[in-house]
């Protein structure tokens, strides 16, 4: 039984997320993803404007009338949701958790897939799949998606990427589209092959979520650090000038393998810490991939 704080939340979310796919992200989410071809819809007379490569000579001949043949987008495409769920996720010193910002965004990408035909489907994962939702269409499957990813209790607290696009590329047959929605506060070596593969066989975008407070820690004396995803307590001075700037070369590092990886394989990071706006974040992800397919298209 949902409580009546998370039916609020959920509808909260559905309103402000339709609206702003209907009003900003549908059309370009169509133009940046498009379907697997062209398929035959019909023969229908000549208009002004035809191109005239698409006459249908055969029927022309046959009617004594110019005919065209017409072409439609086979626009049916798969979108999956790999969603981050280690205990890390219940961070967040600004705003809200990350938790809650996946579930926004992942809200956003589902609404915006659905609304062009799309499938969706959405695996949560922690050191194992927590849960694996097939893809589907319609609003009533997307608010599904929306109610798990904020109310589902993982059973594990670690994070096993590497398994997470495992499960997606097994679960893909076809061609797709992996939003893979982390912290990404694991090695990157541990999944390296397994992004390499998933950026291959689909087209794989990254969502990489932070908080401020991960990657630079203020002086505020001495203070106990729990470690999320394993439970373990740590005590530090943050007074010691040496040990935050320790942290913030070890933050540095692990930035810099990171985009050093993801680069290597062609997969696309769109950036958003808990008190940032991710709407302008999405906008320029579509807006950029609108750019690259223009130019594209002209070389």
């Amino acid at each position: 039984m949902l409580s009546s704080e998370l039916m609020s939340q959920i509808r909260r979310i559905e309103i402000y997320t339709r609206r702003l796919v209907n009003d900003v992200f549908s059309g370009e989410y169509h133009s940046i993803f498009k379907g697997r071809g062209m398929e035959f819809d019909e023969v229908r007379p000549y208009q002004p404007g035809d191109e005239v490569r698409t006459i249908d000579w055969n029927v022309t001949a046959r009617t004594g009338e110019v005919h065209v043949k017409r072409f439609i987008e086979e626009r049916e495409l798969t979108v999956l949701l790999a969603v981050d769920a280690s205990g890390s996720s219940d961070f967040g010193t600004a705003n809200r958790f990350k938790r809650e910002l996946a579930a926004e965004m992942a809200a956003v990408l589902s609404f915006a897939a659905t609304t062009n035909n799309d499938k969706v489907g959405l695996i949560i994962f922690t050191d194992r799949i927590e849960l694996l939702i097939p893809p589907r269409k319609g609003r009533k499957h997307v608010l599904r998606l929306i109610r798990e990813l904020l109310a589902f209790e993982p059973s594990g607290r670690g994070t096993d990427i590497k398994l997470g696009l495992d499960t997606a590329n097994r679960l893909l047959k076809r061609r797709g589209i992996i939003f893979l929605i982390s912290d990404f506060l694991s090695d990157p070596e541990t999944y390296r092959t397994a992004l390499n593969i998933a950026a291959r066989r689909h087209d794989l975008i990254a969502i990489d979520l932070d908080d401020p407070l991960e990657m630079r820690i203020e002086d505020v004396g001495v203070m106990v650090l729990e470690d999320a995803e394993t439970g373990e307590l740590v005590w530090v001075d943050t007074s010691h000038a040496g040990w935050r700037a320790a942290f913030e070369v070890q933050s540095r590092q692990l930035e810099a393998a990171q985009k050093r990886i993801f680069n290597a394989a062609g997969v696309e990071r769109i950036k958003v810490a808990t008190p940032d706006d991710y709407v302008a974040a999405l906008t320029r992800f579509f807006r950029n991939r609108a750019r690259m397919a223009a130019r594209g298209r002209s070389a």
